[in-house]
């Protein structure tokens, strides 16, 4: 099961690599909900930090696994507004490529923090990754619209994350618990 599971992630990965790098300016004029939601599985920086905060959030347990998605989700939407007003922040590229490392290392070495310190660090990650997506934002489009689509994406990312941690500890999604009975 684990060898299936570790495949299914790498096919996915894979096919998630293969996708054009339509997450920069100048591509759809017209963009909408749709842009919006495909933003952040275009860039693998992107995909990578919105699953690994949910895989860390099911490492950390408890409170964590909703509290950890829903500061990101949160600051990710302060972010955005700010990359939309067009308010520049330093170092925006290299603080989600750090997103990457940082969450990446707190996943493989298995990680735990306490709750507060855990929201604070997603939360900064978030503020650049929701500056690069409200900065990245079309013209033309309509940026309540364009801001939904990225949330709901990141919101399931972090579903997928959240799953794939559960899955590694061994533990049931409850939801799935209570589809079975």
């Amino acid at each position: 099961m684990n060898r299936l599971f570790s495949a299914g992630l790498a096919g996915a990965l894979t096919v998630t690599l293969a996708l054009p790098a339509a997450a920069h300016p100048g591509h759809a004029a017209d963009a909408m909900f749709l842009q919006g939601f495909l933003h952040p599985l275009s860039g693998i920086d992107h995909l990578l930090t919105m699953v690994a905060v949910g895989v860390w959030a099911a490492q950390n347990g408890g409170r964590a696994v909703w509290l950890l998605p829903a500061a990101f989700v949160a600051m990710l939407a302060g972010g955005a507004a700010l990359g939309m007003a067009g308010v520049e922040l330093p170092a925006v590229e290299a603080g989600i490529a750090a997103s990457v490392a940082v969450l990446g290392l707190l996943v493989a070495l298995n990680k735990r923090v306490p709750v507060i310190a855990g929201m604070a660090l997603v939360g900064a990650f978030a503020v650049l990754h929701g500056h690069a997506h409200g900065a990245e934002m079309p013209e033309a489009a309509q940026p309540l619209l364009y801001g939904l689509g990225f949330i709901v994406s990141t919101v399931l990312l972090h579903g997928v994350g959240i799953a794939i941690g559960m899955a590694r500890r061994g533990l049931r999604l409850p939801v799935i618990g209570r589809a079975t009975r």
